[in-house]
């Protein structure tokens, strides 16, 4: 039971990193300068490339952890 929660809390974690990588990375990715900044004048906010990476890296170990736990629930079934 635990592990089916943790499993959805995870896909869940995936989502909401995937959606955030989208906002801050790919949305913009045509805008960054040489110095990696984005300047976006109707919100008044600056994007950093480097966001990118780190935003991928959190859905991608999240989903990693998620395959894991239904791996290993697959494996402890007899």
């Amino acid at each position: 039971m635990i592990r089916r929660v943790s499993v959805l809390v995870f896909l869940l974690l995936t989502v909401v990193f995937g959606y955030f990588y989208y906002a801050q990375y790919v949305r913009w990715r045509d805008c960054f300068d040489q110095t990696g900044r984005c300047f976006d004048a109707a919100s008044g906010t600056v994007y950093l490339e480097q966001s990118g990476v780190a935003w991928l890296t959190l859905t991608a170990a999240s989903l990693a952890v998620a395959l894991f736990q239904v791996y290993r629930m697959r494996q402890s079934k007899p």
